[in-house]
């Protein structure tokens, strides 16, 4: 086990490079400038103009572009430091401080999600399953197609007409200190984010649950004897649980690191928040360091589902 867990993370290095690569080429393909987004910087002095693009590597001591082979490897001797490099947007702010302040919001977020996700979605499935045809089977199919289909940025303004506008049950843009101090404003950013994975946990919990149901092993305990609701506990679900199990992973990260527009809407100040502007303010070092975390955070928890996969299987063993 140990053995597997280190190859694992040794192959993140070449992952987390190509990664870092290819963001890094077209980042800096993409036309414009960290200092040129707008007609207001356009004017700045072009003395302070070159200055800026000097300290920041852009440019060399004669005015001259600096190669972006360069800039890459003066960038990624920082960043094996755990050194991202200060932002091109928010002037005296490192990239790693930001992201270490911001990413706790961002987590919170995305597992609160995960976790409505989980409690909603896979018991869905698994109750249409068992009542197969029947109208909770067709009730469950048609409640997971809509929240498929809704985009969550629309559920999320929905929402707020809703809940903040019409009931007036909640803040329409609450404050980071009511993010840190209150649990009322995240309610409404976790069910926006949370109810299109949920809708894509049932249907998937559905499939695997009508699989498993029609194995030779479901049939044989159901001959032996044993009561329904033991065979679905200790055979159906524990089986048709390891697809389900299999996506947790991607979805988790997906909804830690891929909630920028729902941070957007509700005020969240997460990671999420920042690389929408950065995008729009080409901050390079903003960029490259969240791409780079959303790539770990992929890499980390596939792992940590492929080595947790033994609980829900005893078949399947780590190769040593």
């Amino acid at each position: 086990m140990t053995a597997y867990i280190i190859r694992r993370v040794l192959w993140l290095i070449p992952v987390l490079f190509t990664v870092s690569v290819i963001t890094f080429v077209v980042m800096h393909a993409t036309p414009g400038g960290p200092f040129d987004r707008d007609s207001e910087q356009k004017q700045i002095n072009p003395v302070l103009y070159q200055r800026l693009e000097q300290a920041y590597g852009l440019v060399d001591a004669a005015g001259n572009p600096t190669p972006i082979w360069t800039q890459y490897l003066v960038w990624a001797s920082h960043a094996i430091r755990l050194d991202l490099g200060p932002s091109y947007q928010f002037v005296d702010r490192n990239v790693s401080d930001m992201l270490r302040e911001r990413l706790p919001f961002s987590v919170r977020l995305g597992l609160q999600a995960l976790a409505f996700a989980v409690i909603f979605g896979v018991p869905l499935g698994v109750f249409a399953a068992l009542r197969q045809n029947s109208w909770v089977d067709y009730l469950a199919l048609f409640v997971a197609t809509i929240g498929i289909a809704i985009p969550s940025f629309v559920l999320a303004l929905y929402l707020i007409l809703l809940f903040a506008v019409n009931f007036n049950l909640m803040s329409v843009a609450p404050t980071q200190l009511q993010y840190e101090t209150q649990i009322l404003p995240w309610i409404l950013p976790t069910i926006a984010l949370g109810v299109t994975p949920a809708a894509y946990l049932a249907r998937l919990t559905r499939t695997s649950m009508l699989d498993a149901i029609r194995q030779d092993f479901v049939r044989t305990a159901r001959a032996k004897g044993l009561a329904a609701r033991v065979v679905v506990s200790r055979h159906v679900i524990k089986n048709a649980i390891i697809p389900v199990w299999t996506v947790i992973g991607p979805i988790t990260a997906g909804l830690i690191t891929g909630s920028f527009i729902i941070e957007r809407i509700f005020g969240i100040p997460g990671i999420g928040r920042f690389f929408v502007e950065a995008i729009g303010a080409r901050d390079y070092s903003m960029i490259m360091g969240t791409t780079l975390l959303y790539a770990f955070m992929i890499a980390f928890f596939n792992l940590l589902i492929d080595v947790t996969y033994g609980l829900f299987d005893p078949r399947v063993k780590v190769e040593k």
